[in-house]
């Protein structure tokens, strides 16, 4: 027989599991929404821009030769050096001009000697009135090789034409220069500079005059000017099969000179109208070729999706396929979410005062 310990202990056993099993359970708590940051689908071009390197050159650039053939007796100046308007910068020996210029000039006075003799003869009746009109034509005749003579005496000497630098010397004295072979090149520094590129034909189709394009310059790291195409070659080079194209580059404080090597991006204009949605680098999960996918966020529910891409343009991805303009994108956080979880949008992260001054420094 069981003792009445045995038997109270029992009793109270069974109680406590009678309250136990009666007793409510709890419920499970709901998951916090994972904290995200989302970036807005927004249109853009539908061409990316062209890209392109090419060297700053002098807008107005002048390769100065001799109007007349002869022997080079100076070279006044030299590459790199500044020229004023006027300014003697190449001459040739002129023993042989000012001989052609006297030569030309002792038949312009035999002509008109001949001629005045003629006009005496005439009123005398000596000479037909055709002798007379062939010594006239004689005359100017002379009289026109003495002005070819003396102008070609004034293209015997390189003046500048205009203020700028000298870019390049193509010639040394005491070489014999053909008349019209370039001796100088001036660059003008009153016309301000340009870059000059050569696009492949595909790229070259798609600009147009005007189109806006931002260059970046070896030598000044950090720097973007602004320009525009003013100049589209309408034949391909021979030698490398590009297409000339010449950006003006607006005014800038920056010390330009010829020859830097530059880098320009082309924003073509859409003539077409077509467009494309663009979204932050940051907002791509994975992607192979022109596959990739994202997150949507609906409702603050996340949602995997799978897009196809055009391209790339800086920090920013071109959306072809399977995305629509003003829906959210994750660009922070996505790498922690599953499809169909619940997001809690975060604001954007703006620079402290502490973060901008450590920038700057």
């Amino acid at each position: 027989m069981p003792s009445r310990w045995t038997m109270l202990v029992g009793i109270c056993g069974g109680f406590a599991l009678l309250t136990v099993a009666c007793s409510p359970t709890p419920k499970a708590q709901a998951p916090k929404p994972t904290p995200v940051r989302v970036a807005v689908a927004v249109p853009g071009p539908a061409h990316a821009p062209i890209a392109a390197t090419g060297n700053i050159a002098n807008k107005d650039e002048m390769r100065l030769s001799f109007k007349v053939s002869g022997v080079i007796k100076r070279i006044a100046v030299q590459p790199g050096q500044l020229a004023l308007k006027g300014q003697l910068l190449a001459e040739l020996d002129l023993t042989e001009v000012k001989a052609q210029v006297a030569q030309a000039k002792e038949v312009a006075e035999k002509a008109a000697r001949d001629l005045a003799r003629g006009e005496r003869l005439y009123e005398d009746r000596v000479i037909a009135l055709e002798e007379l009109q062939d010594l006239r034509t004689q005359s100017s005749v002379a009289n026109a090789q003495l002005d070819m003579a003396r102008f070609n005496q004034g293209y015997a000497s390189i003046l500048a034409p205009q203020d700028g630098s000298v870019l390049r010397k193509l010639a040394a004295e005491r070489e014999f220069a053909v008349a019209g072979q370039p001796i100088l090149v001036l660059g003008g520094r009153d016309q301000g500079f340009v870059l000059r590129a050569g696009l492949a034909d595909r790229d070259a189709v798609r600009v147009h005059l005007k189109d806006q394009a931002k260059i970046e310059l070896d030598a000044f790291p950090g720097q973007t000017l602004p320009g525009f195409v003013s100049e589209i070659g309408s034949a391909a080079d021979e030698r490398g099969g590009l297409f000339p194209v010449e950006i003006e580059l607006a005014s800038t404080s920056l010390s330009l000179v010829s020859g830097l090597v530059a880098h320009v991006s082309i924003e073509c204009s859409q003539r077409d109208g077509a467009t494309v949605i663009y979204v932050p680098m940051a907002a791509i999960l994975e992607g192979d070729r022109d596959r990739a996918s994202l997150f949507v966020v609906v409702n603050d529910i996340a949602m995997h999706r799978a897009v196809r891409t055009a391209f790339i343009h800086g920090d920013r991805v071109a959306i072809a396929e399977g995305l629509r303009e003003g829906e959210r994108v994750v660009t922070d956080g996505a790498l922690y979410l599953q499809d169909g979880e619940r997001v809690e949008i975060q604001p954007p992260v703006t620079a402290q005062p502490d973060d901008i001054r450590e920038s700057r420094r």
